[in-house]
């Protein structure tokens, strides 16, 4: 087992709890097949990312952006849609908000002489 103290780690991350997400974003690029930049030896995964952050020898600034997009939502096509607009059209609840805002705006059709009489006002 290594020993690998938080202050080892401090002078290359901002806190501890950056630590811990730097280190499982580590942790999650070496299950995908990434190559460890220390030797391994009988260590886990988790006592690896550790001593990379702790040897500064691994990039910071790119395991943050890495953490940062791994948590960001990305659009999915339905399966056997080409499209993302296709996938979103058929979501039952924004078909019914189109549908609603649709039916609204053919019930009332703007007037462009009332939006005129509208700016005169707020603008008063």
């Amino acid at each position: 087992m290594a020993r690998i103290t938080n202050s080892d780690t401090l002078p290359f991350v901002e806190s501890r709890y950056e630590l811990g997400m730097l280190a499982s974003q580590r942790v999650r690029d070496l299950n995908g097949g990434a190559e460890p930049v220390v030797d391994k030896e009988d260590d886990k995964l988790t006592v690896v990312a550790l001593r990379e952050i702790a040897t500064g020898r691994v990039d910071i600034e790119n395991l943050r952006h890495e953490f940062i997009q791994s948590y960001k939502e990305t659009p999915v096509a339905a399966d056997g849609e080409d499209s993302l607009e296709i996938a979103v059209a058929e979501d039952p609840k924004l078909r019914e908000i189109d549908a609603e805002l649709e039916n609204i705006l053919v019930a009332e059709p703007v007037d462009p002489s009332e939006t005129e009489e509208t700016a005169e006002l707020s603008a008063e």
